[in-house]
């Protein structure tokens, strides 16, 4: 339903320009929205004419004109003042009012019908059948963006920049199926792809930490041609934002079609997880026991590509004293990262290990 607040800033922006002051009630006579102090007709007055089969009525120098909703009234307006002028803004402002009612609630019902979408809660025949009502092309292709807000406040602040990114007249849409996540769902050109999906993450990321100060996560899942496939791409941004909470923590924006063994993992069964870490490190718990800096050392020897020389000039280290680190987490876990088999078990044992203590965490 339409707020008060926009039939409020509606007839003040009318009464600014005509000088006529205008009031809107509900049905029973309480008030909406007005322009002036002075008191308006008694509400058994304006309950009867709701009643009545006349759109319009004249009681002193107040004009009352019915606001339609589908053929039903929905609220009175009473536009106060002489003549010809007060009635004419009397139904300038409820063809107006009716406009936006109309919009409101097509607006909601797309909501309505994405949330659907979704969660799979819709037939295919529904889905193509409520599409064609609501003037939602079915073949554009799509991608659906969830922006996580799961840890900050002002969501509803959040909505509303990104409802600035992202408009109806452009084919975007905007909605939320939880209170963790804004979902936005892109439309997107022929010759737009994954790189134009990521710049417009990276915006996004850009724009909350300057507008609102919010430190958010971006993910998306594919790009669909078909609207019917949305809640499929909705569920890989799901999963791609777990698994970046899970072994990206460092990266803002993760896309599920780059989420290489993270995604793998994610789906993996706990005790298989039990098995490979036995099959390890027997019953130690070997990477409880790494520190920071070992674990700093490891991070970025893998990101130059097993590199000594590399590796040890960018930690500002002698090449002698990154060797040694390597040697003694050799001695801990039996594995010398400076060979490629070795490097790649303590890798995937480094994410299996980020995985079960995710899910130790979250009690699953």
């Amino acid at each position: 339903m339409i707020s008060a607040q926009i039939i409020k800033n509606s007839i003040s922006q009318l009464q600014a320009v005509t000088k006529v002051d205008l009031t809107v009630t509900d049905l029973s006579g309480s008030v909406v929205a007005t322009t002036t102090d002075e008191p308006i007709a008694d509400a058994g007055l304006i309950s009867g004419f709701a009643m009545s089969p006349a759109d319009s009525q004249v009681v002193g120098n107040r004009h009352l004109l019915k606001i339609m909703d589908e053929g039903e009234p929905s609220f009175i307006l009473i536009a106060s003042g002489e003549g010809e002028t007060a009635y004419m803004t009397g139904r300038i402002c409820c063809f107006q009012i009716q406009d936006l009612i109309v919009a409101y609630k097509e607006r909601y019902d797309r909501n309505n019908f994405f949330q659907n979408l979704m969660l799979d809660n819709m037939l295919l025949i529904d889905v193509y059948n409520r599409a064609k009502k609501l003037h939602i092309d079915v073949s554009v292709p799509r991608v659906v963006l969830l922006v996580d807000v799961s840890e900050q406040e002002g969501d509803n602040n959040a909505q509303e920049v990104l409802g600035g990114m992202f408009s109806a007249q452009s084919g975007d849409y905007i909605t939320a199926v939880d209170e963790s996540s804004i979902i936005i769902i892109k439309s997107l050109g022929d010759t737009e792809d994954y790189t134009e999906i990521e710049k417009i993450s990276d915006s996004i990321v850009d724009m909350m930490s300057t507008e609102l100060m919010m430190n958010v996560h971006v993910a998306y899942g594919t790009i669909v041609g078909e609207l019917k496939d949305l809640s499929k791409s909705y569920k890989e941004a799901k999963m791609a934002l777990e698994v970046g909470k899970i072994f990206y923590v460092e990266k803002k924006v993760n896309a599920y079609n780059t989420l290489g063994i993270g995604r793998l993992i994610y789906q993996l069964p706990i005790n298989l997880c039990h098995i490979f870490m036995k099959e390890i490190f027997g019953d130690r718990d070997v990477i409880s026991q790494l520190d920071e800096e070992t674990l700093s050392t490891i991070a970025r020897f893998f990101e130059n590509n097993l590199n000594v020389s590399e590796t040890s000039r960018q930690l500002f280290v002698h090449r002698n004293t990154l060797v040694y680190r390597i040697e003694k987490l050799e001695r801990l876990t039996g594995l010398d990262i400076r060979k490629f088999d070795d490097a790649m078990t303590f890798k995937i044992a480094l994410m299996v290990s980020n995985y079960m203590r995710y899910l130790d965490t979250h009690e699953y």
